[in-house]
């Protein structure tokens, strides 16, 4: 197959048609030669019909990817949207504030009420609660309450005291 003559003869329309499918000059000029760098390799024997058939598959899977770039970025548009603006300096300082005062609270509670309030925020069930700490599952329930109670009292005695306490687990 004398390869320089397909292209003089195709190379024209070959681009012509895949402009006409995915309406870029530009990459439908890559694509073209992509179809001829492919033909080097396979040699076909009709490369005309060949060829165009190889693009028309390049075209078809450009339009694939360029419709999954638009879904993504209409996500990625959807989710900034979406997302509440951020706080100011003073909502920040806040939720620092209250963070450090709940971490310094947990920190005066005994082990077992701590972690007990941490398993069950990490979605461990009552059965696995009771296996960590060796307990029994009907006392995790009473064990769970107390503890949150002990939490909201002491939170309750820095924010009054205004604390400063460094945590320590």
């Amino acid at each position: 197959m004398d390869l320089s003559r397909v292209y003089r003869e195709h190379y024209r329309s070959l681009v012509r048609f895949l402009y006409r499918r995915i309406g870029d000059q530009a990459r439908a000029e890559d694509l073209a030669q992509e179809a001829f760098v492919r033909a080097l390799e396979h040699e076909p024997e009709k490369p005309r019909a060949w060829l165009f058939t190889v693009a028309a598959n390049l075209a078809r899977d450009e339009g694939r990817r360029a419709a999954v770039r638009r879904r993504h970025l209409t996500l990625i548009k959807a989710e900034a949207e979406a997302r509440p603006p951020e706080p100011g300096p003073e909502v920040a300082l806040e939720r620092r504030e209250t963070v450090r005062r709940v971490q310094a609270a947990l920190a005066r509670l005994a082990a077992r009420d701590r972690e007990a309030l941490l398993l069950w925020e990490e979605g461990f069930s009552y059965d696995e609660i009771a296996d960590v700490l060796g307990l029994s599952r009907g006392s995790i329930g009473t064990t769970l309450a107390r503890a949150r109670s002990r939490l909201v009292a002491v939170f309750d005695e820095l924010k009054s005291e205004g604390s400063d306490e460094d945590v320590a687990y």
